[in-house]
């Protein structure tokens, strides 16, 4: 029966969930009605009233003739107008011909459910001229009670019994629709929500917190001075000969495995990520947040980060090569520099936004890594003397530096107090 119901329902390909849903809800409703207007118009022609009982027995017969056109045309739209044209209609015309309000059992209140299934089908501006239509037809009905005939053929207990049916039905339909209704703005709420916390991860997955709540909120260029503040890169050292060696599937394994766990000591020190590019990795330190120990931060990062490339991928715990199935596991060294300085952060452009920091601290940071040694920290003098007395540093020396001439550059080795 269910199956043969539903065969009923005029559904198209392109149907979205929330069509179907409104489709067979309105088939299934007429179907309702329909089944019962034909017991109470079955009551009708027992007791003598043919006027009402064909009012009736007509409400059933036009849905089903209504439903096997739309099947055959798939004109479904037709088929709910008038649906709603008959559910506003059909009840006043049986309560004039059954005598007013009393006399007809309630009938009218079946005027209701047209213009609240319209707020379910339409836009709420659509239906509030199918609500005028309800009150209109039942101030219309208020006038006509003085002048209707107020007798007729059916006993006053049927009478009550329809009064109460007509009622606790109507109005047990009214509150599922409410409840529909509230399932409904609840469960798009809640996939909002959802969907909300999604996007803000995302979100801040690609930019600082403080930077994603201002852009959710204005869409203007974001630009700020950092008097103080420390960035460090950190570069695979042998990228291009690892390339050969590894197939490029091998090669994203090895650096999601490193860079993850770089994440991740980013976090403990509450430091900022910036970017990743290939193998070279930025991280900045007192931006957007100032940080009045910035270059701090920065090298205890540093330090964990050679602790871990040391104790997982140095020649001493590793083979070359890596298992079949297994990711790769060949040695690997970075190089780290760090430098501090005055820089510039912030997002520019409308797309694909990025948080970045501009400055020729951020560019000597660059030269301290391209231009220091495999698998050590080099720091530029001003780091260093952030650092003094907390961390040990070892004086590399002068060296030329592209762009800048001579440099004054040490080595981190550790933390004084570690």
């Amino acid at each position: 029966m269910i199956a043969r119901i539903q065969a009923l329902v005029p559904l198209s390909a392109g149907d979205s969930e929330e069509q179907i849903l409104e489709k067979k809800l309105l088939v299934y409703a007429s179907l309702l009605i329909s089944a019962a207007a034909a017991v109470w118009g079955a009551i009708f022609l027992y007791y003598g009233e043919v006027a009402p009982a064909s009012v009736s027995l007509g409400y059933t017969a036009f849905t089903l003739v209504g439903l096997y056109i739309v099947i055959r045309t798939r004109r479904y739209h037709w088929f709910q107008f008038i649906q709603f044209i008959c559910g506003l209609a059909f009840p006043f015309v049986q309560m004039v011909m059954l005598g007013g309000f009393w006399q007809s059992g309630t009938v009218m209140v079946w005027t209701l459910i047209p213009p609240l299934g319209t707020l379910l089908f339409y836009s709420p501006r659509r239906a509030r001229a199918w609500w005028l239509a309800y009150l209109a037809l039942f101030i219309l009905a208020g006038f006509l009670q003085d002048g209707l005939h107020h007798t007729n053929r059916l006993p006053q207990d049927l009478l009550n019994a329809f009064t109460v049916l007509n009622l606790t039905v109507v109005s047990s339909l009214v509150l599922l629709l409410l409840n529909y209704f509230i399932n409904k703005k609840n469960e798009a709420y809640w996939l909002l929500h959802i969907e909300q916390q999604k996007a803000d991860r995302l979100l801040l997955n690609v930019l600082p917190k403080e930077i994603a709540a201002v852009l959710k909120n204005d869409e203007h260029t974001i630009a700020e001075q950092f008097d103080e503040a420390s960035v460090l890169f950190a570069d695979l050292v042998g990228f291009t000969p690892l390339t050969s060696q590894l197939s490029p599937t091998q090669m994203v394994e090895l650096l999601n495995e490193i860079f993850t766990r770089f994440d991740a000591l980013v976090d403990k020190y509450g430091v900022e990520k910036i970017r990743t590019i290939g193998d070279n990795y930025m991280v900045a330190a007192g931006v957007p947040r100032p940080q009045p120990d910035h270059a701090q931060r920065l090298a205890r990062l540093a330090l964990d980060m050679h602790h871990y490339l040391d104790e997982n991928w140095s020649p001493a715990v590793l083979q070359e090569g890596a298992q079949v199935g297994e990711p790769a596991r060949v040695p690997v060294q970075f190089r780290i520099g760090i430098n501090s300085g005055p820089v510039i952060g912030g997002v520019i452009g409308k797309r694909k936004f990025v948080y970045d920091v501009w400055g020729d601290a951020v560019n000597i940071a660059s030269r301290m890594e391209s231009h220091g040694l495999p698998g050590k920290i080099q720091i530029s003098q001003e780091t260093q003397r952030r650092l003094c007395g907390e961390f040990a540093c070892q004086r590399r020396g002068t060296i030329a530096v592209k762009g800048k001439g001579e440099m004054e550059t040490w080595f981190l080795e550790g933390s004084e107090h570690r």
